[in-house]
């Protein structure tokens, strides 16, 4: 195949992407809406342990049943809830594929990696963040978030085709180096899991008490915390190899470009979240709202920063 008949092919495959992640997200919405309700069993024991204290003489700690009942309410598919939210993930695991390749057949196209302007590059990170959110379901039970994940990557692809969108072609000298499959690849990883997180903080603030067809506080707080604690250091590692890159390119590791700048403020946001989480102990609405901040500083760092401030980073081609 032409490039041109590569690059096309790579538009349809983000235009199924977009569909695919819709019908994904509706029916993730169905499991939401009509799913049977049931306590957390493991959430609960795991809760009694920490907050529960066992009087002296007592045989053992609360068992699951006894705390079970004080425990917030978690949703269990039923009848056709459960074939919605089987086909639901059916459908975000093609949409995935979809959206890898639109990613594959950009790249041939261009004969590069497929991230040297904005459109590329929210494209890749919506991969990456319905990547963090199947590859936690595989493991964990997470389909709660389905329907919040698969809106914000559909959104995020049509935003990217609507206002983003760049032909395939080359990239400016000073992306032409393999620097960017080490710098913006793990900028990316890190940016999907951020926003996993992200979009659980979110559901963490809008819950309320009696919002019981979304899953506990606590466990939308734990799913945010092992998303950051895993994504930090490849933000970390992203950092350190963009100074390197620009002491390559620019003859200096620093520059005070925009880009550089809010990279770091990112990185002090994230930094400052889980230092909290340690060493203050931070819990609950507290810890959110920084995760929060930090992941505004991320959504800016990424999209703000190429559209409206001008620099040496400045590649969106919008």
């Amino acid at each position: 195949m032409s490039a041109e008949q590569l690059a096309e092919l790579s538009d349809l495959f983000v235009v199924a992407a977009v569909l695919l992640y819709f019908f994904a997200m509706v029916g993730f919405a169905i499991e939401l809406a009509f799913g049977r309700s049931r306590p957390d069993k493991a959430a609960a024991v795991e809760r009694s342990e920490v907050k529960q204290p066992v009087a002296v003489g007592a045989g053992g700690g609360p068992s699951a049943d006894s705390v079970v009942a004080a425990t917030p309410e978690t949703r269990e598919p039923s009848g056709g809830a459960t074939r919605a939210s089987k086909v639901a993930l059916v459908l975000a695991w093609v949409g995935w594929a979809a959206n890898f390749a639109a990613i594959a057949t950009r790249g041939l196209a261009v004969d590069r990696w497929p991230w040297g302007n904005m459109y590329e590059f929210v494209v890749a990170i919506c991969f990456a963040a319905v990547t963090a959110f199947l590859g936690t379901q595989i493991r964990y039970n997470v389909r709660f978030l389905g329907a919040f994940v698969m809106i914000t990557a559909a959104l995020g692809l049509g935003m990217a085709v609507k206002f983003f969108y760049t032909a395939a072609g080359p990239v400016v000298p000073a992306l032409d180096s393999y620097w960017i499959a080490i710098h913006v690849t793990a900028a990316i990883i890190a940016s999907g899991l951020f926003t996993l997180a992200g979009v659980a903080g979110v559901l963490y603030l809008v819950r309320g008490d009696g919002m019981s067809r979304l899953p506990s506080r606590a466990d939308l707080e734990r799913v945010a915390h092992r998303a950051i604690v895993f994504s930090f250091p490849l933000w970390t590692f992203a950092v350190i190899a963009g100074a390197l890159w620009a002491d390559r390119a620019w003859g200096r590791y620093w520059g005070w470009d925009p880009k550089e700048v809010w990279s770091f403020i990112t990185w002090v946001a994230y930094a400052a979240y889980l230092h909290a989480k340690v060493t203050a102990g931070w819990r609950g609405r507290a810890a959110t709202i920084v995760q929060l901040v930090a992941f505004a500083c991320l959504m800016f760092n990424l999209i703000g920063v190429n559209i409206f401030i001008s620099g040496l980073h400045s590649y969106a081609d919008v």
